[in-house]
């Protein structure tokens, strides 16, 4: 079996599909994205297909190993997220030729189905406490929110002051039992992080997530010293290598591996099996379209220590159009209780409608995020 030939499609709200098609009929499908860097990332995967094309799909590895080592130049969010989009369709034609789903291919089922997320209250959080009711109300056991708009190295607590009560409000709307992730997005700078995350201690969070700048993970130390909330991070690192750094230092909790971003299935099934060997859980990053989401769920399926995972069904940025817009059966992401069942159809487990693939991505999209400043001017990290 070879590959044959390959397609992109830039499609609403912000997603990158590829397809890549083999000459024996069977069809493989990815999602390589990053958020606003669409068509960076299109780029990219096409460079890569030009070694791809011609080649036997079922070598996995040694493709992946060739994308990310014969190029010299290597990592970062653009060629990773490129190998990741790949390798998921590769994995997708495997599965397909053994007719079993991946999960079976990485070693079968470490679970029956698995616990998810949902966000509330968008870039800059407000109602929250009726989302989280809303939420409860669908069965949902755990949410995400932002915890603020945006701050400056030192603010004010006022903002602090807002922040816990808006959080006040989903506790208090979701009950003691529900998960509450509390995302700071980056946006917070180590000295209000760390008074931010202490003010946070009676609510319980399930976890406050980028507390600071992964490229800040060095302060990790000194909010993990300060707190006692669970630490998750990792929607910003891209590779086995870096996640290295994180679990030896020791301050995550949580790691946050994005499938789409960190080369794929391949690579992300080992970050999140070498961090079970530090005895830290993962809660896969993936407010991305079904394709992403049907890849994580594989591999959430095999790893013991992949305990939550995230989705963006009905999530704001996709107002208009979502992820059950582009499959065929609507059903294989039908949440239950707060969980849902691991895709069991052969390869990544889900159909992708083709023909609204093909008519969404002539609307297309130039998705960015937006650009905060601060009062005096300055830009403030979204």
């Amino acid at each position: 079996m070879k590959i044959k030939s390959y397609e992109l499609f830039q499609v609403p709200p912000r997603w990158l599909f590829l397809k890549i098609e083999t000459d024996e009929g069977i069809t493989g499908w990815g999602e390589p994205v990053i958020e606003g860097k669409a068509a960076t990332v299109k780029a990219a995967v096409d460079e890569l297909m030009e070694y791809l094309l011609g080649k036997d799909p079922m070598h996995i590895e040694d493709h992946w190993n060739v994308m990310y080592r014969a190029g010299f130049y290597r990592g970062g969010p653009i060629l990773m997220s490129a190998i990741a989009g790949i390798d998921q369709a590769l994995w997708d034609i495997k599965g397909k030729y053994y007719n079993a789903p991946v999960y079976q291919l990485l070693g079968g089922l470490a679970r029956d189905k698995m616990k998810v997320y949902s966000w509330i209250g968008g870039d800059r959080p407000a109602e929250v406490g009726a989302a989280a009711r809303k939420m409860a109300e669908q069965g949902f056991l755990a949410v995400k929110m932002n915890a603020t708009e945006e701050l400056q190295y030192i603010d004010s607590y006022e903002k602090i002051d807002a922040a816990i009560q808006r959080i006040a409000a989903v506790r208090d709307a979701g009950g003691p039992g529900m998960g509450i992730g509390i995302d700071f997005h980056g946006r917070v700078h180590k000295p209000m992080a760390k008074i931010l995350a202490k003010e946070l201690e009676p609510f319980r969070p399930m976890f406050i997530e980028e507390p600071v700048l992964p490229e800040n993970n060095e302060d990790l130390r000194e909010i993990a010293q300060h707190v006692a909330i669970p630490i998750a991070t990792g929607e910003r690192m891209f590779s086995k290598w870096q996640f290295k750094t994180l679990l030896k230092d020791g301050y995550a909790d949580i790691i946050q591996p994005d499938v789409s971003h960190a080369g794929g299935i391949t690579e992300c099934k080992k970050i999140i099996s070498m961090a079970e060997a530090f005895d830290v859980a993962a809660a896969p990053h993936c407010p991305l379209g079904p394709i992403a989401l049907a890849a994580c769920l594989q591999v959430d399926a095999t790893c013991h220590n992949a305990f939550i995972q995230e989705q963006s069904l009905g999530i704001h940025y996709n107002q208009g159009s979502d992820l059950l817009d582009y499959l065929t059966d609507k059903t294989v992401f039908q949440y239950r209780d707060g969980y849902v069942d691991i895709p069991s159809q052969p390869g990544l487990g889900i159909e992708i409608n083709e023909t609204h693939v093909r008519k969404m991505a002539a609307e297309g999209h130039n998705w960015r995020n937006p650009v905060w400043r601060h009062t005096d001017g300055s830009v403030a990290e979204w």
